[in-house]
């Protein structure tokens, strides 16, 4: 039903995560290059000889992963009924539940019920997935 948006804050949480690791791995690219062990050999079983694939590899990660996000927000964009546009300017758009329902022409009471009862389906639908898969 709003499997998007549980796969939409998946993506958020991945590439927030790969641009940590990206930060990790630079930083510690910096110590080798620059830092406090740059007088430190490194054989190629050293952890660091392969920083900078991993860091090549991370950014390519990300690149998909941005691209994948930038997919699904055009598609959730196309979708029709008011709780999908509530779902999108809430949590992808960022928007107050205030702002949704001056956008929408509807009260602000009526966003919040509407926003309460989807957040209550949503967490009904995946109480009874997590039980139907044990």
């Amino acid at each position: 039903m709003y499997e998007w948006l549980k796969d939409y804050q998946q993506l958020m949480n991945d590439i927030d995560y790969l641009h940590f690791q990206l930060e990790q791995n630079e930083t510690e690219l910096k110590r080798w290059t620059s830092g406090d062990l740059f007088n430190v050999r490194l054989n190629e079983d050293s952890i660091a000889s392969g920083l900078e694939e991993r860091i090549e590899k991370i950014k390519d990660e990300i690149v998909v992963k941005v691209k994948q996000k930038d997919q699904m927000v055009q598609l959730v964009s196309t979708f029709k009924g008011l709780d999908n546009k509530i779902l999108k300017m809430k949590y992808i758009d960022g928007m107050t539940l205030e702002n949704i329902a001056e956008a929408l022409n509807y009260s602000a009471s009526h966003i919040r019920k509407r926003h309460a009862e989807l957040v209550r389906t949503i967490k009904f639908l995946e109480m009874y997935h997590s039980c139907s898969l044990t």
